[in-house]
């Protein structure tokens, strides 16, 4: 077994495609006759696509019959992979790659557990696909965090215990799949709503040498 691993979540740790994420709910939610928030898309972090329809219907009360539903999370997606198609490295967060680079010259292994199904896709498009080890997405795995799955498949594919693996994540779901799962979880963005996390920083930018040091060790 190595010593440790580090697994990244990808939406809102790595790029921001929460945004891309939030104008295809919100083009649904206008076709079907209601308003979609910024404020209500905060349920979503985290979550599958399957759950995040059944909030969005909740939400705008409309009721749907199977084939409705398959056929809106179908263009939901196509809405999406429609936007995503133009990305490029700048919408890499802020020193991302610059941690990751940090850990790869150390030789320390790095996976990506994430619930989107368009993962591969989104790092080529970055160009960042070459740092990952192993990546763990919503196309092999049947649970959605807060269930730990996704991070223990990670851990498994990275050949570190779980006890040794150290997670970055933006949601709330994704940090109590993080703890369940019995790893270090790190969280980026909001302390306040991530208050479940070991350690909190507001982006990558607060994430020192010496911080990454005393992780790996």
């Amino acid at each position: 077994m190595k010593q440790t691993g580090f697994i990244f979540d990808l939406d809102g740790v790595i790029v921001d495609t929460a945004k891309y994420h939030y104008l295809a709910w919100k083009k649904l939610a206008n076709e079907l006759g209601f308003e979609f928030t910024h404020e209500q898309n905060e349920l979503f972090k985290g979550v599958s696509r399957k759950r995040c329809l059944e909030i969005l219907l909740e939400i705008g009360k409309v009721k749907a019959t199977q084939i409705q539903f398959d056929q809106w999370m179908i263009e939901k997606n196509e809405d999406y992979l429609e936007y995503i198609k133009h990305m490029d490295a700048s919408e890499i967060l802020p020193d991302v790659p610059k941690v990751l680079k940090y850990l790869k010259d150390k030789n320390i292994p790095i996976a990506l557990g994430s619930a989107s199904k368009n993962a591969q896709p989104i790092l080529e498009k970055v160009d960042l696909l070459s740092y990952f080890d192993v990546i763990v997405d919503g196309n092999n795995v049947t649970k959605a965090k807060p269930d730990p799955e996704v991070f223990l498949m990670a851990a498994e594919q990275l050949g570190v215990k779980p006890e040794k693996c150290i997670v970055f994540e933006d949601a709330v779901a994704g940090i109590e799949a993080a703890n369940a799962a019995k790893m270090i979880s790190i969280g980026i963005g909001d302390a306040e709503i991530l208050a479940a996390a070991k350690y909190n920083f507001s982006d990558f930018t607060q994430i020192d040498v010496s911080f990454l040091n005393t992780l790996i060790s």
